[in-house]
């Protein structure tokens, strides 16, 4: 059987992690062996799950760095997804490839820009490599336009401005278009914005 890369990309809000979820759950009801990693860092809603914004949930397995999958990958497994995979590195795109050499249908998601809108490694590489790509869209809420950007919100306080990684939620970020997007980090632009997060999806 000839294996598959799937990846599925986006800003903050914009579903990504639920279309994952949905893809392994389709596979648990077709009879696949599944098994899901998720990186030690995004730990915000479930220290052991892969959890949507919407809270939908999945039981994963934990790793604290990309060659930490093939160690934990249980042996009769079909499909593999990865969430957050940006936080894993440029090292696992030689280990997405491998697990679909060895006939597996791989299904990884992660943000594909950073916070100053740059591409966001490794997803560069796993578009190149990847069968079948989803680009999710959120909803800007600075003009109800499609988002396909991550504005990061002002907080100084606690975290350097300039610090590429940040695990956060709607305290950290929120979607924006391209015309209502900055580089820099901007007040946030509705103070209950948490109250907008199952709506924030293009098309919900």
């Amino acid at each position: 059987m000839s294996g598959t890369i799937e990846v599925i990309c986006g800003p903050m809000f914009s579903g990504k992690t639920e279309e994952l979820i949905r893809r392994l759950r389709r596979a648990v009801i077709a009879r696949r062996k599944v098994q899901v990693f998720k990186p030690r860092a995004d730990s915000r809603y479930d220290p052991e799950s892969v959890v949507s914004h919407s809270q939908q949930k999945m039981l994963s397995t934990v790793v604290e760095k990309a060659s930490d999958i093939l160690e934990k990958l249980a042996p009769d497994v079909e499909v593999v997804g990865i969430d957050e995979v940006q936080f894993l590195g440029r090292e696992v795109v030689p280990i997405v490839k491998n697990l679909a050499d060895r006939g597996l249908r791989v299904v990884v998601a992660g943000l594909d820009q950073d916070y100053r809108g740059l591409p966001f490694e490794p997803m560069p590489d796993l578009l190149a490599e990847a069968e079948y790509i989803t680009k999710e869209l959120a909803i800007c809420v600075v003009c109800g336009e499609p988002a396909n950007r991550s504005q990061r919100l002002i907080d100084t306080a606690e975290h350097p401005v300039d610090e590429r990684v940040r695990v956060g939620a709607h305290e950290a970020y929120e979607p924006r278009c391209r015309k209502d997007f900055s580089p820099e980090p901007q007040p946030a632009t509705r103070p209950a914005q948490q109250e907008l997060l199952p709506f924030l999806r293009n098309g919900e």
